[in-house]
């Protein structure tokens, strides 16, 4: 196998980053450091990347995105969106998977940065949250945008929206349509925006009086899968809701499955309302009612802010949309 950036740091006993320091001929490393940095590169037969290195101007014209490994419908939206800006502008966008259960997921952003030398990272939740990234990022002087993050929210670029507003507004066009009785599927404890939705769910019933019902709800997972776990869970109840908010579109797939499975009706048996607006959102039969996210235009504002990089600590707030379709209608 080759040589890696992690194998010179092991042997000459130094962080990946000073590697990648001596390598790029940059001050601030000691110069005991530097010797045994070029001892072990030597000893190794290290070859760097040479593309990511060799381009003028110290620039990569790459751009990172991390994304979960199990990706959610708006994930391929924003990729789109990412992936266009950057072609206009000469750039290329790297798409990094990640594991939120990877306890050392600083690292693996550690490399890529010592590999890659790219100019600048999106970070999609929930690692957008991940402080240890954050530090890494900063550390190395890569710019970096961050979408909808909950904690530090000052700390770096940002842009999204206003989640609890946007959750909101869905529950209160279910109350208007007539449902009273209207259950909830949280998403992944691990995402702010879970809570955030959550948040918009509750304040909608208390504005109308309608009283909080923790029966009503059940905790998902972000995916299909727990989507259609907690539709069952909510439907098989002796006093079913006549309508359920999921907290996004693949979450709300699984729900108009399970309704399936179970002999029911979306819309006339049940109404089903989700979150995103992906491209499954209109495939689905019947189509989904969801709150819109400008995906692409996000994406491509993100990377727009990473190529000009002209804010480093500017916090973008986008517009949302309610777009109702045939999966939401009065209760029976």
């Amino acid at each position: 196998m080759a040589t890696t950036i992690r194998d010179v740091a092991a042997q000459a006993g130094v962080s990946i980053m000073t590697v990648s320091r001596v390598m790029n001929g940059e001050r601030h490393v000691s110069a005991a450091a530097r010797e045994r940095v070029l001892k072990a590169v030597e000893a190794l037969d290290y070859r760097p990347n040479i593309f990511a290195r060799g381009l003028p101007g110290n620039r990569s014209f790459l751009i990172c995105l991390l994304v979960p490994e199990v990706i959610p419908g708006y994930v391929a939206e924003f990729q789109l969106g990412a992936i266009g800006r950057c072609r206009a502008s000469g750039y290329h966008l790297v798409a990094q998977p990640y594991d939120s259960r990877q306890p050392r997921f600083a690292e693996a952003v550690e490399d890529a940065i010592a590999a890659l030398r790219p100019d600048g990272f999106i970070v999609t939740p929930p690692i957008s949250d991940d402080l240890g990234v954050l530090d890494v990022l900063e550390a190395s002087n890569t710019p970096y945008v961050r979408l909808s993050p909950g904690l530090s929210a000052e700390r770096g670029a940002s842009i999204s929206i206003d989640e609890i507003a946007a959750a909101q507004a869905m529950t209160e066009l279910l109350i208007e349509t007539g449902h009273r009785r209207i259950g909830f599927v949280r998403g992944h404890p691990d995402h702010v925006a879970a809570s955030w939705r959550f948040d918009g769910y509750r304040r909608a019933l208390e504005a109308h009086g309608i009283a909080f019902d923790e029966a009503l709800v059940a905790q998902g997972d972000f995916d299909f899968s727990g989507g259609e776990a907690c539709g069952a869970q909510l439907l098989s109840a002796p006093a079913r809701p006549t309508a359920i908010f999921a907290s996004n579109d693949d979450t709300a797939l699984g729900v108009m499955a399970a309704a399936n499975r179970l002999g029911l009706r979306v819309p006339q048996d049940v109404s089903v309302a989700g979150f995103d607006d992906s491209e499954l959102a209109l495939r689905a039969w019947p189509p989904l009612t969801t709150v819109r996210q400008p995906i692409r235009e996000m994406a491509a504002a993100a990377a727009e802010m990473l190529i000009n990089a002209g804010a480093e600590t500017e916090q973008r707030r986008s517009d949302f949309e309610i777009v109702r379709r045939e999966s939401v209608a009065p209760p029976p």
